[in-house]
C-alpha cells in the first residue's frame, strides 16, 4: 500500500510537469504575463481615462477617491476582463462607484490597459543598461596622466593592468567613481611619547581610541591624547576628491581609457 501510494505521488507529479498550470497572481504581488495587443492598451486607455480616470487615475494609480488598481488583487487576477467586467456593469454602490454601462469589447480593451500598467510596474526593475563607453580614450589617457594624477598612484601597466578583464565597463564605471566598494583600507601610524611607532591597517578611529592591526595581524589599541600622534593614510581620499571636480566627459573619457587594460 505504501509502495501504491509513492507511485501515485510519482504518477501525479510527473503529470504536472508535463502540463503545467498557467502562472496566476498571489494576493497583490505582480506576476509577469503576456502584454495585450497594442492597439487594446491605446484604446483601454482611452476609455479608462474618460470613464475611471477621475476615481482611480489616469494611470490607475489611484486617485483621491479611487483604489490603485496596478496592484489590485482583482484587477491582477482578471483575464480579458473576467473579473473586472462585472464590477464595471454593476458597479459597488456601497463604495461610491456606479455602474458604467460599457460594451463587452471596451471592457476587455480597458483589461489590456490595465495588464500594460501592471507590466510597466514589473519592468521598473529591470532596467536594461544600455552601453556606457561613449568617451574619448586619447582624452581619458591624457587625463589619468595629467590633471587627474591618477598615475600617481596607478598604472595601467602595474595595478591596473588586465583590470578591463576583471571588470565589465559598468563595474569599471563604478570602482573609479565609488572606490569605497573595492577591499582597500586606510593605513595609520601612531606614535607614541616615547617614540615608539605601531604602523598597519586603520581597525577603529574615533575622538578618543585608534586601533590598528599591523602586518603580521596583531591587534593593537591606543587611547588618545596630546602626547600620541596619529597619522592616516587613505589610498581613497584622492578618488574622493575627483568626484567633486569630474565633469561628465572627464568620466566618460576615463573610461573610455580603462576599458583597453586588457
Amino acid at each position: 500500500m505504501k509502495t501504491l501510494a509513492v507511485l501515485c505521488l510519482l504518477t501525479g507529479a510527473l503529470l504536472s510537469a508535463q502540463a503545467p498550470a498557467p502562472a496566476r497572481p498571489r494576493g497583490n504581488m505582480l506576476i509577469s504575463r503576456a502584454i495585450p495587443d497594442p492597439a487594446a492598451v491605446e484604446r483601454g486607455q482611452k476609455v479608462f481615462s474618460a470613464n475611471c480616470g477621475f476615481c482611480h487615475g489616469t494611470t490607475a494609480q489611484g486617485g483621491d477617491t479611487g483604489p490603485d488598481l496596478v496592484r489590485s488583487p482583482l484587477a491582477l487576477d482578471d483575464e480579458r476582463g473576467d473579473k473586472i467586467g462585472p464590477v464595471i456593469l454593476q458597479g459597488r454602490a456601497a463604495k461610491g462607484m456606479p455602474a458604467f454601462h460599457l460594451p463587452p469589447e471596451q471592457i476587455e480593451d480597458i483589461a489590456a490597459f490595465l495588464r500594460s500598467r501592471q507590466q510597466a510596474a514589473i519592468d521598473r526593475f529591470s532596467y536594461n543598461i544600455q552601453n556606457v563607453v561613449t568617451g574619448d580614450r586619447q582624452k581619458g589617457r591624457d587625463y589619468f596622466n595629467g590633471a587627474g594624477r591618477c598615475h600617481t598612484c596607478h598604472s595601467a601597466t602595474g595595478d591596473l593592468a588586465g583590470i578591463a578583464k576583471k571588470y565589465d565597463p559598468v563595474a569599471l564605471q563604478s570602482l573609479f567613481l565609488y572606490p569605497r566598494s573595492a577591499p582597500v583600507r586606510p593605513q595609520v601610524t601612531v606614535t607614541l611619547a616615547s617614540g615608539q611607532t605601531f604602523a598597519g591597517t586603520l581597525d577603529y578611529l574615533d575622538d578618543f581610541d585608534v586601533a590598528l592591526r599591523d602586518a603580521a595581524g596583531e591587534y593593537h589599541s591606543f587611547s588618545r591624547d596630546p602626547r600620541i600622534k596619529v597619522e592616516v593614510r587613505d589610498p581613497l581620499a584622492a578618488h574622493a576628491e575627483l568626484l567633486t571636480k569630474y565633469t561628465d566627459a572627464d568620466m566618460h573619457n576615463i573610461l573610455a581609457y580603462l576599458v583597453t587594460l586588457k
